[in-house]
């Protein structure tokens, strides 16, 4: 038996904050992955940090197991403490792994609702852009993209912890109005290029009285000189990602990256990547009497 399981990460969040007393984020997937394997072929437990080694624990209490009957490995291309969604990846991935290797895959909502009980959560794992009330686990809506969008990552620098963060900030979190929360409805649920750059610029400026970022409207001024729809930040991390319009080719949007970074050396170019949809995708193999089941491209999970 061989289950591999991959989770994408985040560039932050496209919007965050209140509404009606409790807070709320859309998802920014992103093409960087935590991958989980389980298998007959592995031993032991690699690679799994304490929040990822919870999700595990609660998943074989959940099947009645005091521990995994088969070796695990993790790996990932996201850093810590940067507001990449690392840890939601990794306990959605270990989740989903486990309960696939086991013969009763966890829905979305059912590894939401693990999830929120080891930290708030970033919902990653739902296909599409979502919606969430990531402290009490409740997903609000979906919104679909109408294609990938070319995203550049930078670094503010430091570390963010998220649990403390919540904590500290969660009083000081932007609450929306009616009318912004509309408007924002609006260019999330149109789902272009264009619109979601807006909306997660005007998140990203309202959350600058949370945890700011140095010389954001500056940063913003160049980027749109550069050529770019706009920017959105991680709301409890340190890095802003850059979009740019899709046209644009890849060798376009390095030049113009370079010139970006040459004004802004107080920033650190982390990558390129794609704000894609979200989702968790598997490749599974059973060898047993009489059943060879292998798939081998990545698929959707349930």
């Amino acid at each position: 038996m061989d289950v591999i399981v991959r989770v994408p990460g985040s560039c932050g969040e496209l919007v965050q904050g209140c509404w009606q007393g409790g807070p709320f984020l859309v998802t920014c997937p992103i093409n960087r992955y935590t991958t989980v394997q389980i298998s007959t072929s592995l031993s032991g437990c690699e690679g799994l940090g304490d929040k990822a080694k919870l999700a595990l624990q609660s998943i074989c209490r959940r099947f009645g197991r005091d521990d995994l009957p088969w070796g695990i490995r993790l790996t990932s291309e996201l850093p810590r403490g940067k507001g990449m969604a690392s840890s939601s990846a990794d306990i959605a991935a270990v989740a989903a792994a486990a309960s696939l290797a086991f013969g009763k895959p966890l829905t979305a909502e059912e590894i939401l609702q693990l999830a929120v009980v080891i930290e708030p959560t970033d919902g990653v794992f739902f296909e599409g852009l979502a919606c969430l009330d990531q402290v009490q686990g409740r997903l609000l809506d979906i919104y679909r993209l109408s294609v990938r969008v070319p995203l550049t990552i930078f670094d503010t620098g430091g570390t963010v912890d998220t649990l403390a963060f919540h904590r500290e900030a969660e009083k000081r979190t932007p609450a929306y109005g009616v009318m912004q929360l509309q408007e924002l409805r609006r260019l999330l649920t149109m789902g272009t290029p264009a619109a979601l750059a807006e909306a997660a610029t005007r998140s990203a400026f309202l959350h600058q009285a949370v945890l700011p970022k140095p010389n954001l409207l500056e940063f913003l001024h160049d980027a749109r000189a550069c050529g770019a729809l706009g920017l959105n930040v991680a709301h409890s991390g340190t890095v802003v990602g850059v979009f740019w319009p899709p046209s644009l080719s890849a060798q376009q949007i390095v030049r113009q990256t370079k010139q970006l970074q040459a004004k802004h050396a107080n920033l650190s170019l982390w990558g390129q990547v794609y704000l894609q949809e979200g989702g968790i995708e598997f490749q599974y193999q059973r060898k047993e009497a009489g059943n060879d089941e292998t798939l081998c491209s990545w698929r959707q999970y349930i």
